[in-house]
């Protein structure tokens, strides 16, 4: 897996080492999440269960800020829009 917000294979909320990568963006969105690598690792507990970004907008929302954040650093905000079409910035 390929992304601009981890560089090493381990949950970013625990750390454990058996994870499963996460589209930051899903739906129709996830071509454009793999295409940029607005990914990150996740153990099945953090993926799936209740505290997820699935099930919990506040995590979820904290993680499209950051590949926001990321995405910037490298890419242009009108970029941004063109793929995304919303501002997760502060």
């Amino acid at each position: 897996m390929k992304s601009i917000m981890q560089d090493e294979k381990f949950c970013v909320i625990c750390g454990n080492m058996y994870v499963e990568d996460h589209h930051i963006f899903l739906g129709a969105n996830r071509k454009i999440s793999e295409k940029y690598g607005l990914k990150v690792w996740l153990c099945a507990e953090h993926h799936r269960g209740d505290y997820s970004p699935h099930h919990n907008r506040e995590f979820d929302l904290k993680l499209k800020r950051q590949a926001q954040t990321e995405f910037l650093k490298t890419h242009s905000m009108e970029l941004w829009m063109e793929e995304i079409g919303k501002n997760y910035g502060d």
